[in-house]
């Protein structure tokens, strides 16, 4: 059995003319300890398929699905307070702006301690020696001193940092990583992707990570998701994905990368997708 399992999710968003559908019939699923990578351009509907997952789109937000179950429950059945309490226990995310995820107003350690007070029986001292051991584990230096840190006092991939550990603070079953090396220098990105292959490693969590990045699904997928207007285009093995596409789309994005441009003008989407369905 699937640790997450999900069949026919559709999302939709009012709108004065008509409901827009943000993602529109999309099947996936991700094994124990597994890495899947979900990718596609800007708005595919990579993040929003996920963040219905984790039950966090506004009320507004319209979801539907034939299934939609973790380790056998359905998610679509529980309610709002036992959808909060499987959130960060066992299923976490890494949202896409760690600056902007962290609340300003409250030190990296409170923020840390605030998931491990709402998750666990730690007392105070408890909960601080682990926020510390979650910091030294994601190689923040001097740990015990940036607990008492504010998120603007941190550089972009600290704050990425302090975002793993407090999304692995309860060690989650299911770990979901939107774009975790947006906006940062190539050398903390291959130090971020490091981090969170080790971390999901040493504790056999399933990792979905979503991105655009094609050098990063090389590098971390056993397999891969490809979306595009809200459709899934194709669900195959890491290897297959680059050797062997059989998706047009997919083959497009392929032909798209700038090592395979072969001097001339790279191509576009409608040179390998038909009109009618790029915009449907």
């Amino acid at each position: 059995m699937a640790l997450l399992e999900v069949r026919n999710l559709s999302i939709s968003f009012p709108t004065i003319a008509e409901d827009f559908y943000a993602v529109r019939g999309i099947d996936l699923s991700v094994d124990v300890g597994e890495v899947l990578a979900v990718v596609g351009e800007s708005g595919s509907g990579k993040s929003v398929a996920m963040l219905a997952v984790m039950g966090l789109l506004p009320p507004f937000a319209s979801v539907t699905a034939d299934a939609m179950r973790f380790e056998g429950r359905d998610l679509l059945a529980l309610s709002p307070r036992q959808r909060r309490d499987l959130s960060g226990r066992e299923m976490a995310m890494i949202f896409q702006e760690p600056v902007a995820s962290l609340n300003p107003c409250f030190t990296i350690g409170f923020q840390i301690e605030e998931t491990l007070r709402k998750h666990t029986d730690l007392g105070a001292a408890a909960r601080r020696a682990r926020a510390v051991e979650l910091l030294q584990a994601v190689g923040i230096p001097e740990p015990g001193r940036r607990l008492k840190s504010f998120p603007h006092q941190l550089s972009g991939g600290q704050c990425q940092r302090v975002m793993i550990a407090i999304a692995t603070a309860c060690t989650p079953k299911l770990l979901i990583a939107d774009e975790p090396t947006t906006a940062l220098d190539v050398t903390v990105q291959k130090q971020v992707l490091d981090l969170l292959l080790r971390l999901q490693a040493e504790h056999g969590m399933a990792l979905v990570l979503i991105t655009h990045d094609m050098g990063v699904v090389a590098e971390t997928a056993d397999r891969v998701i490809v979306q595009y207007n809200g459709r899934k285009m194709e669900d195959t093995d890491v290897v297959t994905l680059f050797q062997a596409p059989s998706s047009p789309y997919t083959k497009a994005l392929l032909s798209a990368l700038p090592e395979n441009a072969h001097g001339g003008r790279l191509p576009t989407v409608s040179a390998f997708v038909p009109r009618s369905e790029a915009i449907e």
